[in-house]
């Protein structure tokens, strides 16, 4: 390593320990030994240090052995004449600067509980985010283990001006990648320049603003040790595995933008142990030779306009991203970008106007693939502030395709949209809802790019299923309303069709291991009655999944001979479930959660657990995280049990399984629940009062207490009672 880079990276961890020596002892004389410290809503502690060194940090107290770890990390510095090379003692000089700055951070935290915004969306007076809470990690996480996001951009200080700083971070939102931001360059920072360039910032854009100093790069490097111990299964204090999970599977960089100051070189030592490589904008000296980091592990001077590219090849990160020949920018990047206010060109559907969304079948001679027309005033027709009604209508011929295929398609329109820079899509089906931006109308997008994104698409990620695709936009209100009433009538042909389906007279289900990458003995088998635990996959989707990729993590599984009719277990299942978790799982029964549930991992909706003193079940969603009555939030629950197991009393599952018919009817089904969050039982209310009718029990919803009840059982038990649950009166859930 360089001699200059070294002497520099030392330099600064001595400076960054220091400082963080300084704070401790500040705070120890404020508020004690025992004043509680941390990260909020995190089962991970302060992560790096929990993950490296596996030591829990729970009090300012904790601090003090970690602190004495950095001193001891600490190598002298650089001499003008030493006999050593310098990667090695650079490293963890870096390593004590991260154990250090997050020490830093969670004090700020003690000192200030307000510096930092709660959530993903930053407001209009404080833009920091702070370390990302368990909620954000399962959600945006598994992006990195799906390959929806292959990794992620660490920018520290500010570009040049606000318009390179708006065209890098959209060139790698247009590669997929996530940006975190922090430090100073020249009193600007990265993340101040997109808002001033009008750049919508937040996780939901990817655009991450974790903090104003340097030391908030920890968030980063916290994340991404989270992301090896949720969903790689690594054991707190296992660095060396963390750290190769991190090179091989997390693909990061780090992009100092202006002066390196010796801060900085040690917070690129640090980065550079978990592969990840430094690209600098200023002629900083290079470190070239491989060696931690797949290629390169500094590289420097790149032009801005050459920057993202570079780095990316420096990693070694192999991006795919489809040309769509729309005139806005264009990935998944810009989904969760939200068009409001003034902002607003046209606006569709919502309740302010009729608008639909269908995909139907048609003969092969009555589609021309890839024609889009639009029928009635196209955007270039109508003032700012308008409404139009709007009728997508997608139409596919091919000789593969299938009615089934129909709704698969149908719903991958929601997110294909959104994709668009300056596109606001909400809702499905007939209750779906667009804006479009100025911004997006002053680059020359029409309504007529919403069939030409859908056809490529479409085609790129489902081609092998159909062989013509046209797209037609009705925005004349006669013929809107004429399309709703022909869609309502499929959707509803659609519906009795799905649940219509039964365990019993489907013989065959299918497995999904798309989650064996982070839970190893996890094999999730989706049958009619009982989806996916994501909650992203019914057996109709893997169905189509298979179909388009018959080698994929969806494949058909026979259920084979029944060996458990009440507690859901086959011997075709079970034949396949041993052979899919490598022997590590032999059994188990779709319909309990008492006897050997099904394995759950890290991404599941939601975690069902028994109240024994209830005689009944409870469950809870991932964004809830306030305290259960099984004594346990979502985050503990899913450390507990998302590893792939099957754990009696526990089970993961998707919120819209709580109401299929044989949701845990081994045990005595949907009667046991006694608790769930108001917000859960809010989203599934209408499906919730149906089955509950169905089941001859029409006030079941109000019998189910929640949090505004109580937090424990001793607090649910006497509303129970006073409601009559017939949880109470069943026979005891265990016996």
């Amino acid at each position: 390593m360089s001699k200059i880079i070294a002497s520099a990276a030392i330099r600064g961890a001595y400076k960054i320990v220091e400082n963080a020596e300084k704070k401790w002892q500040e705070a120890m004389d404020k508020w004690g030994a025992n004043e509680p410290v941390g990260f909020p809503n995190t089962a991970y502690f302060l992560p790096i240090i929990y993950g490296i060194l596996g030591e829990k940090v729970e009090k300012l107290g904790d601090m003090e052995p970690i602190l004495k770890r950095c001193r001891s990390l600490l190598p002298p510095p650089v001499k003008e004449l030493h006999p050593l090379p310098y990667l090695a003692p650079a490293l963890d000089a870096g390593m004590a600067t991260f154990f250090a700055e997050e020490c830093i951070e969670a004090i700020r935290y003690l000192e200030d509980p307000n510096f930092y915004v709660l959530g993903e969306d930053v407001t209009d007076d404080n833009i920091w985010l702070g370390a990302a809470d368990d909620v954000i990690m399962r959600k945006r996480g598994v992006e990195f283990v799906d390959g929806t996001a292959p990794g992620f951009a660490a920018i520290l200080g500010a570009a040049p001006s606000p318009e390179i700083a708006k065209n890098i971070a959209e060139e790698l939102q247009r590669k997929n990648l996530y940006v975190f931001m922090a430090s100073e360059y020249n009193g600007e920072r990265f993340a101040e320049q997109l808002v001033e360039a009008g750049v919508q910032i937040g996780w939901g854009t990817r655009l991450v603003s974790f903090g104003p100093d340097v030391s908030a790069t920890v968030f980063a490097m916290g994340f991404a040790t989270r992301a090896a111990m949720s969903f790689g299964g690594l054991e707190p204090g296992d660095f060396r595995k963390i750290l190769i999970y991190n090179k091989d599977r997390i693909f990061a960089f780090a992009l100092p933008l202006g002066y390196v100051t010796d801060e900085w070189y040690a917070n690129a030592a640090g980065a550079i142990n978990w592969g990840f490589p430094v690209i600098a904008d200023t002629p900083i000296p290079e470190v070239l030779p491989t060696g931690i980091c797949t290629y390169e592990h500094v590289v420097s001077n790149v032009p801005h306009d050459e920057i993202v590219g570079r780095a990316i090849e420096v990693r070694g990160l192999k991006v795919t991203v489809a040309e769509v020949p729309i005139p806005v920018s264009y990935g998944p990047a810009f989904e969760g970008e939200r068009v409001r206010g003034e902002d607003i060109y046209l606006e569709c559907g919502g309740g302010r106007t009729p608008m639909v969304e269908w995909v139907t079948s048609k003969r092969m001679d009555e589609v021309e693939d890839g024609k889009v027309e639009v029928i009635g005033p196209d955007l270039s027709e109508v003032e700012a502030g308008s409404q139009l009604p709007l009728a997508i209508v997608v139409e596919v011929a091919g000789r593969e395709f299938e009615e089934d295929y129909e709704p698969i398609l149908e719903r991958q329109i929601h997110h294909l949209i959104n994709y668009a820079q300056g596109a606001m899509h909400i809702g499905q089906r007939d209750i779906a809802w667009l804006r479009v931006g100025k911004g997006a109308v002053e680059k020359g997008f029409k309504l007529e790019h919403i069939g030409t994104l859908l056809h490529a698409k479409l085609h790129q990620d489902f081609g092998r299923i159909f062989d013509k695709l046209q797209v037609k936009l009705y925005t004349e209100e006669d013929k809107v309303n004429e399309i709703v009433e022909k869609a309502r009538a499929v959707y509803a042909e659609r519906d009795a069709r799905i649940e219509g389906m039964t365990d019993e007279t489907t013989d065959i289900y299918y497995s999904c291991t798309l989650c064996q990458s982070f839970a190893p003995s996890h094999v999730c088998v989706v049958s009619p009655e009982r989806t996916g635990l994501c909650g992203s996959y019914n057996w109709m989707d893997c169905k189509a999944s298979f179909e388009i990729n018959p080698t994929g993590p969806n494949q058909p599984v026979e259920k084979g001979e029944t060996l458990d009719a009440k507690l859901g277990q086959w011997k075709g299942v079970n034949d396949f479930v041993f052979q899919a978790s490598r022997g590590k799982i032999d059994h188990y029964n779709f319909y309990s959660i008492v006897y050997d549930p099904m394995t759950t991992c890290g991404c599941c909706e939601c975690i069902a657990a028994i109240l024994p003193m209830c005689n009944g079940v409870m469950t809870v969603n991932r964004e809830f995280t306030e305290m259960t009555p099984c004594g346990m939030k979502f985050t503990t629950l899913a450390g507990t049990i998302g590893g792939g197991i099957s754990t009696p009393g526990f089970v993961g599952h998707g919120k819209y399984n709580i109401c299929q018919r044989k949701f845990l009817i081994g045990d005595g089904g949907l009667l046991r629940m006694v608790w769930m969050p108001k917000m859960l039982k809010e989203e599934i209310a209408e499906r919730l009062k149906a089955r509950a009718e169905e089941m001859g029990v029409p006030n079941l919803p109000d019998m189910i207490a929640d949090e505004t009840v109580g937090t424990t059982e001793e607090e649910i038990l006497p509303f129970l009672e006073e409601k009559g649950h017939p949880a109470l009166t069943m026979d005891p859930i265990i016996g």
